[in-house]
């Protein structure tokens, strides 16, 4: 199933009742645009998921190395200083923004942007969409972001400040200095 985009000007849902949405219809993926409108995903296939799990648990297995922050899959959400609540395929922050929160937001969608975010495109995901949501974590303040397409073997690299790099059927990625020392091998996600 493809996104769905529910255009919401007449009905403005606080963050509590769009948390409350979210926990309660669990088989569905919800976002909110920066404009409140409602996006409706499924749940991916297996394969996108397999190569999801396989991006998270090089991230976390890196992260659990070098304990410089805390990671989230796919269904952590994010509500964007900006506007909008996203949930990226894999995410990360460092441990002084988790730890700058309270107990309290630290169970609901964070009220932050990660620093580091991957995006996996699926079959069902648009391109053109898709880019358009990593410039909004790039507005919002992340630092580094990836857009993994598979179909193409490519990676657009998004960094703060910077034009978008695209790199075609890449080896591995390099964490920079936003993540010292991850590497992500390319080979199982392909």
């Amino acid at each position: 199933m493809k996104p769905v985009t529910i255009e919401m000007d007449s009905v403005n849902l606080t963050d509590e009742q769009f948390f409350q949405l979210c926990v309660k219809n669990r088989n569905f993926r919800f976002e909110r645009n920066a404009e409140g409108d409602l996006v409706i995903m499924s749940p991916t296939g297996g394969e996108t998921s397999n190569r999801n799990a396989g991006i998270n648990a090089q991230l976390w297995m890196w992260n659990h190395r070098s304990k410089l922050g805390k990671v989230f899959d796919s269904s952590g959400g994010f509500k964007l200083p900006k506007g909008g609540d996203r949930s990226p395929d894999a995410s990360w922050i460092p441990l002084a923004k988790w730890n700058n929160l309270t107990p309290e937001q630290q169970k609901k969608f964070l009220p932050l942007c990660p620093d580091f975010l991957i995006e996996l495109l699926s079959v069902t995901d648009s391109l053109k969409d898709t880019r358009k949501k990593m410039q909004e974590y790039m507005d919002n303040g992340a630092k580094l972001a990836w857009l993994i397409n598979r179909k193409d073997k490519q990676v657009e690299i998004y960094r703060e400040g910077k034009e978008v790099e695209i790199l075609d059927n890449p080896v591995s990625l390099s964490g920079e200095n936003i993540l010292p020392e991850f590497v992500l091998e390319m080979e199982l996600i392909w």
